[in-house]
């Protein structure tokens, strides 16, 4: 019943509070965020070798926390499904680039050491954030996704597009992985060279996907053809294309700025190794005591 007043008012173009701030999801993002605390907080001396985590940890998961809920329970959600593509891209791109690394940064190393320590769970992560194995679901995945039939056929079903968004997002964590692991032992971390080709590469494979979208000669979705038209100004086709610029400009902007960093310490550790040993950082500069020449 509650399926089809939602579908009633998208149709309608009227929506309730709960259509547009999804009180389902901030229970979910509130449970979240009470397990997090709790586990990385006072529980934390029931787990061996397990520490608090840290303030930056902390702010970072509540801002990872923020990105979802205004990504799956504010307006941009609603409004993204029924009516405006760009901000389906929009949602998607908060999901997929900026969610999952910031997630990862937010994860005591202990934490997720526990997670994983089941033999299955261990075995899949290792067997999906393989760097090769990674990029290559990620991004078929979402090109998948955008395939007019595919993409359409989701939109009629929600649970088909709940389910393909959960595995679009699991396979979006995957791929940022080999990039901010946080196990310091963990033998998918990509370091130096390597690191940034895995960057680029990422950035080639998602590209025809947004071309797509950006350069298609008509619009491509029945979802939002058939949708009422919020802005006069905003046509069905300048959505669609909107949407695939922001896809674009935020992956741009979420890799460059990694792309950035990673150079920057990669060149920086590379010029530190260049330097005589007596000159390292940290090196301990062991010095012979002075003799006075007269002294016998």
């Amino acid at each position: 019943m509650g399926q089809h007043q939602h579908e009633l008012s998208a149709m309608n173009a009227t929506a309730s509070f709960s259509d547009l701030w999804s009180p389902d999801v901030m229970l979910f993002t509130l449970l979240i965020a009470t397990v997090y605390f709790l586990v990385t907080g006072p529980m934390h001396k029931r787990f061996e070798n397990a520490t608090m985590a840290t303030t930056r940890q902390k702010l970072l998961f509540v801002f990872a926390l923020l990105l979802f809920y205004a990504a799956q329970g504010s307006p941009i959600s609603y409004y993204g499904h029924h009516y405006l593509f760009s901000l389906h891209m929009l949602q998607q791109s908060i999901l997929y680039f900026a969610l999952p690394p910031i997630v990862l940064l937010a994860m005591p190393e202990w934490l997720l050491e526990k997670i994983f320590q089941p033999r299955p769970l261990n075995a899949m992560l290792r067997a999906f954030t393989h760097p090769l194995v990674a990029a290559l679901l990620f991004n078929t995945l979402f090109s998948f996704y955008h395939i007019p039939f595919i993409f359409d056929a989701a939109a009629l079903h929600h649970q088909w597009m709940t389910v393909y968004h959960v595995i679009l997002i699991l396979a979006a964590f995957a791929m940022w992985w080999p990039i901010v692991s946080p196990l310091s032992d963990s033998k998918r971390q990509l370091a130096g060279l390597k690191k940034l080709a895995y960057i680029f590469v990422n950035g080639v494979l998602i590209t025809p996907a947004c071309a797509l979208i950006i350069f298609a000669s008509d619009p491509l979705y029945a979802t939002y053809i058939s949708a009422p038209q919020l802005f006069p100004s905003l046509s069905t086709f300048s959505d669609q294309r909107l949407g695939g610029i922001i896809m674009k400009l935020v992956q741009e902007l979420v890799y460059g700025s990694v792309l950035a960093y990673v150079f920057y310490h990669w060149y920086k550790q590379e010029k530190q190794d260049d330097l005589p040993m007596d000159e390292q950082p940290g090196a301990l500069l062991i010095k012979t005591p002075a003799t006075d020449e007269g002294r016998v």
